[in-house]
Formats: C-alpha cells, structure tokens, sequence
C-alpha cells in the first residue's frame, strides 16, 4: 500500500492534509510530520494543511490553511488519524480529485480511494514513519520531531499495549535527526502549578458504579470561561482514573456546545463496540465518541458497567 499512496503524492501538484476535528498529538503530529515530509521530498508542491485549532497542544504555534473550496479542485486530499468519516475536520475532502489516508484505528468504513489502515500501528505518525521508512524519502528534522510527538503521545510514553518492538525501531530511526527530547517532554508534559491543584481537585469528582467502573462528569456550567474550554478540560482529566487499583474500566464525560464528549479507557476490556454504538470509535482499549445528551452519556456509562461484569477478553 505504501507504494500506491507514494504514487498517488507524487502524481498530485496540489495536497492539502486533513486529519480528526479536537486534535491531539497524534493527530496534529501525523499532519505536521506529513507536511514536512512532501515539502522536503517534493519541494514544488503546493501543500496545504486545514483543520480546527489545537488547543491541547498550546506550545505549538501552527497556522492552518483557511481555503475556498476551488482550491480541491485537481488536489490530493490526505486524510490522518482518523476512523470515521465524520470526524474529519472539514468535509470538503470529498471535493478533491483524490483520497488518500493514512490511519491505525480499528478499521470500520472506506473513507478514501485509497485507504492505509493498519492497527497494529501504535499511532498514525508511526504508520507516517514507517511510510518515510519504507519509500526511503528524505527525514528532516521538523518531520521527525513531529512524528516523534505523536508516537510518544498515543502510546503514552510508550507503555500501552500497541506499543512493539516495531515501534522502537520507528523511534529509532525518527532519532537520527537531532530531536530536542527535552524541550519536546517539556512542551507536552510541564504545568502550570494551577493546573496541578485543579486535578487534585477533580479527584474528588470521580465516582463509581456498583461494578466499579471509573467515571467523572463535567457539566457545561462548570467549565472554564472560554469556547474551546470542553475539548481542553475532557483530555485533561481522563488519565486520573487511569492508575486505581481494581478498576478496569473509566469514562470521562465533558458537556460541550456539540454534545457530550466521551472518553473510553480500559487496561483489560475492548471498549470499541461500545464507542462504535454510539457513534464514535477509537481502539480496542481507548476510544471516544460524542453523544447529544448526559441522558444518552449515563446509558453509554450502564453498557460500560454491565460490560465490566464480564471476562476480560
């Protein structure tokens, strides 16, 4: 597949790169470890990149391209990180003359001409990696460094289970450029000593059900003033429930001006399908949808618990 999607690059003067609406690391690294890739292998090409505003990664100073829709006449459009269609950040891929993704979540429709979806990958900048890798194209510091944060990111540090021995050979080779891994792990990880109380004080909102499943709710009133305020806070709080001992299972929802977000983990269950039932998906053991309202987020919270009274499979 990766010589199809090389050929597909190479045939297009014109690419813009999409990839998931709310974006985190993998997301925006994937995208920003792409773009460096074509520019730095295809100097002439125009490419583009579009997509919301990544308010979970501050640090990165990244501006997207706001485009009329006769740009996609004639472009390649790649699409990353993303396993369903209606999560693209902007639609108007459909306008262009080709598809191409690139995508490591369990694969569940055919969204582009050409679909690379593999996900055995850790993240969509691995399977990025592993792409440059595989074509031998030219690795530029920005790309690799980019790439490098969303692996990092979407493996968490590369400690959960889709992490392989593949993915350290990936690491590698991304670390023959001289990343500043410092200054990344900083970037990502360093807060404001305000935002440590605040998670200690959102440890008091965990709360649990009778099969000990792991939850906080976030109510729209009770968001920090500001429009992005709901994607910023839902990322923030579901890894305090990741370490409790006994539970297997935890769920973080946060009321935002499009629904509810909710954030699926698991160290022991596939909670895919149950993210899939309501119009999300993800991976085996961290998925995520939105639903419209705490009404139907508290009956996705009953599925998660009768699911926890079964055998871990």
């Amino acid at each position: 597949m990766f010589k199809e999607a090389l050929k597909l690059i190479k045939k297009y003067d014109k690419i813009i790169i999409h990839r998931h609406s709310h974006p985190d690391g993998d997301a925006v690294g994937s995208q920003l470890g792409l773009y460096y890739l074509i520019k730095d292998n295809f100097p002439r090409k125009e490419v583009y990149m579009v997509g919301d505003v990544a308010t979970r990664l501050p640090f990165l100073e990244v501006n997207f391209d706001e485009l009329p829709d006769e740009t996609y006449k004639g472009a390649l459009a790649v699409i990353l990180d993303c396993g369903a269609s209606h999560m693209i950040c902007d639609e108007r891929y459909k306008l262009a003359a080709k598809t191409l993704r690139f995508d490591h979540h369990i694969y569940c429709e055919k969204i582009a001409d050409l679909d690379v979806v593999d996900s055995t990958f850790e993240s969509a900048s691995g399977l990025v990696a592993m792409f440059a890798k595989t074509c031998k194209l030219k690795l530029s510091l920005s790309s690799a460094t980019y790439l490098y944060m969303g692996m990092v990111t979407d493996s968490g540090r590369f400690v959960f289970d889709s992490t392989s021995a593949r993915t350290f050979e990936l690491a590698a080779f991304l670390l023959s450029q001289p990343i500043d891994l410092n200054t990344l792990y900083y970037n990502l990880y360093a807060e404001d000593f305000s935002e440590i109380i605040e998670k200690a004080d959102n440890m008091h909102k965990i709360k649990f059900t009778e099969n000990n499943v792991a939850y906080i709710y976030t109510a729209r009133e009770d968001l920090p003033e500001g429009s992005d305020a709901a994607p910023v806070v839902s990322s923030g709080l579901v890894s305090l429930m990741h370490d409790i001992k006994g539970v297997y299972i935890w769920v973080n929802f946060t009321e935002a001006d499009d629904g509810v977000h909710c954030e699926l983990r698991s160290n022991r269950y596939n909670i895919n399908p149950i993210a899939v039932k309501y119009g999300g998906g993800g991976h085996k053991k961290a998925s995520g949808c939105t639903v419209p309202d705490k009404k139907t987020a508290l009956q996705l919270l009953a599925d998660l618990n009768a699911l926890a009274a079964t055998e871990a499979v």
